[in-house]
């Protein structure tokens, strides 16, 4: 295991997160245009990409995770595949894992669903439920998947082998191979559930988007069933019991963004207040770091008291920091 320890503030991160993110999306679409038009994949632009998100993700996880957590989220598939990529990397730094690993998962997740551009147009936008052959068009995608990247000169070795994993079940409900527990291995499993989890938050065509937080209790009602159990424990402490980006409501009536967790003190993170507590915008903003006990009067140490649905207040928190 490797322990990371953050190099720079969230906010001295945030421009280099931006940038590198950014690339990434201009990168994805090239590539998703490339497989549709039968060319090959610059596998090289792609490691560049991945590498440019991970070296942001090392210096300060919450930077780019702030800022997935804040974008218009969309279910088009590369828009899915740079969220998807960027937790899987967070989550990795996490679980302390090796560098190289971490570029490995953002691979992953970045490519693990290429396959799709090759299905019928139309049919991952389907509203209702689908037929039996519509189903196995679906799955279908895996094998897409597996092909294009083992055309793929440049990628690593073992990428087609783990983008057939991420939808395995840890009972053996999941597909092509029935796997179970173990056998999915800890890349297939981390796929799986960070899959999962990004596309809960999403809005689909037959659920509306979950936040973070339900999103989390999702997958904990599925341990040990659909996920592994330990692996989800895990993700619920590495996104946090107050999500980076969620809009949270302070003992004072105030109103703010939570922007950095507290690894250690986790009912405490570092909180942007935007709103007064009669729902007035502050400008400039203040930054409370909760773990430092910051005074909102004489004996009466800022908390937050509850975590606010998205849309229950008047604010869009993505125009702070996108």
């Amino acid at each position: 295991t490797v322990v990371y320890e953050e190099k720079v503030s969230v906010d001295v991160e945030l421009p280099a997160a931006r940038a590198a993110q950014g690339r990434t999306e201009v990168a994805l679409r090239d590539v998703f245009d490339t497989v549709r038009s039968g060319k090959v994949i610059d596998a090289p632009r792609v490691r560049e990409a991945v590498t440019s998100m991970t070296d942001s993700v090392v210096r300060n996880p919450d930077a780019m995770l702030l800022l997935s957590m804040l974008k218009k989220k969309s279910d088009l598939s590369h828009d899915r595949a740079v969220g998807v990529s960027i937790y899987m990397i967070t989550f990795g730094r996490f679980l302390q894992l090796p560098r190289e690993q971490l570029d490995l998962l953002g691979m992953l997740g970045l490519l693990q669903d290429i396959g799709k551009v090759r299905l019928p147009a139309g049919l991952l936008e389907k509203k209702g439920p689908l037929s039996e052959e519509e189903r196995k068009a679906c799955r279908s995608h895996l094998e897409h998947s597996i092909a294009i990247l083992k055309e793929t000169a440049g990628l690593p070795a073992e990428l087609p082998v783990l983008a057939a994993l991420h939808h395995e079940r840890f009972d053996g409900s999941g597909y092509p191979e029935h796997l179970k527990g173990p056998d999915i291995g800890l890349f297939g499993s981390i796929a799986g559930m960070i899959d999962c989890f990004d596309a809960l938050t999403r809005p689909r065509p037959y659920a509306e988007a979950l936040s973070p937080s339900n999103a989390l209790s999702k997958l904990y009602d599925w341990r040990d069933t659909l996920f592994d159990g330990s692996l989800v424990q895990q993700m619920i402490q590495c996104i946090g019991i107050y999500p980076v980006g969620a809009a949270v409501e302070l003992n004072t009536g105030e109103v703010g963004i939570v922007i950095a967790q507290n690894l250690v003190r986790r009912l405490q993170p570092r909180v942007m207040v935007v709103l007064d507590a009669k729902g007035n915008l502050l400008r400039p903003q203040k930054i409370l770091d909760l773990v430092k006990e910051p005074k909102a009067g004489p004996d009466m140490p800022y908390r937050i008291k509850r975590t606010l649905e998205k849309g229950s207040v008047p604010i869009d928190a993505s125009e702070f920091f996108l």
